[in-house]
């Protein structure tokens, strides 16, 4: 017969655990072990059809607390605005770009990376010309899995391949999900951002039932939480019912040092490294790793 937790914080003698803003007791995720090698790649697709729920900002500083915890990480711009290539301080015009490799103008992913600021973390950029990847790709045999077969040229140079998607579900979206082992939400927490999450799941279920068998929820991870508003802790409630443990633990808080950060085209780890968001992503990083989502 099992234990509620109520019983068992009633004990003697025992402390009540302490609980996070989901609602669960707060875990003390360990420090990573250090890779004695590098790669392949494990390809998480950041996604939501929704904009502006955090999932640049949320690539941009995961891909960072990786790589401070000695991670080779690779961050591919999937988005025509271009807003993570900027976020890393990497130019976007005049150089190549992930629309080059999806039409296979540059057969060699290697000539699209730049390196960033952030020793272990590279980037391949975009910029506006993505937009036009769906009208060409169109007619492509086994288009869908066009994006898989560039990454796969360095997948063998990094510990994680991280995807920052454009806000739909189109033909590149789905590009993202066909070669990605996982697939990592960021939640915005507001309501109408909750809506659109069971749609993103049921797509994600589709490209695993005819395009990627493989591909997994990682995880959804709770953005712009601001405790003080009852709507934010209402929307946290109902994600945490709704999807019980794939929402993670980590719930990352509304702050102005993101924007900050994003002007100063760098990572928050480096642009406010004492700042509790910092640590927030810092939590992120090492409960993925304990989950195994990442290496």
């Amino acid at each position: 017969m099992s234990v509620q937790r109520e019983d068992v914080t009633e004990l003697p003698g025992m402390e009540p655990p302490v609980l996070g803003p989901t609602g669960r007791p707060i875990t003390d995720f360990a420090l990573p072990p250090i890779l004695k090698s590098h790669g392949p790649a494990r390809i998480v697709a950041l996604c939501n059809q929704k904009g502006g729920v955090g999932k640049t900002t949320t690539t941009i500083n995961l891909g960072a607390t990786l790589a401070e915890y000695g991670r080779k990480v690779l961050a591919v711009d999937f988005d025509p605005q271009g807003a993570l290539t900027a976020g890393l301080g990497v130019p976007a015009h005049d150089v190549l770009t992930i629309y080059d490799l999806l039409l296979g103008t540059t057969k060699d992913a290697h000539e699209a990376v730049h390196h960033t600021a952030t020793p272990g973390l590279d980037v391949v950029p975009a910029n506006i010309d993505l937009s036009a990847a769906e009208v060409h790709l169109v007619n492509e045999v086994a288009r869908e899995q066009i994006l898989a077969r560039v990454l796969r040229t360095v997948s063998a140079d990094y510990d994680v391949i991280l995807i920052d998607c454009q806000p739909s579900l189109g033909l590149l979206t789905v590009n993202a999900l066909t070669a990605a082992h996982g697939v990592l939400i960021p939640l915005e927490l507001e309501y109408f951002a909750l809506r659109g999450v069971a749609l993103l799941v049921e797509t994600i279920e589709k490209v695993r039932d005819r395009l990627n068998p493989a591909i997994e929820l990682d995880g959804i991870v709770a953005t712009m939480y601001d405790p003080r508003t009852l709507h934010s802790r209402e929307v946290l409630e109902r994600v945490v019912e709704a999807f019980g443990d794939q929402v993670l633990e980590t719930v990352i808080g509304r702050t102005v040092k993101f924007p900050d950060a994003s002007v100063a085209a760098a990572p928050i780890t480096t642009f406010a490294p004492e700042h509790s968001a910092a640590e927030s992503y810092r939590q992120l990083a090492r409960e993925l790793i304990a989950r195994g989502a990442v290496a």
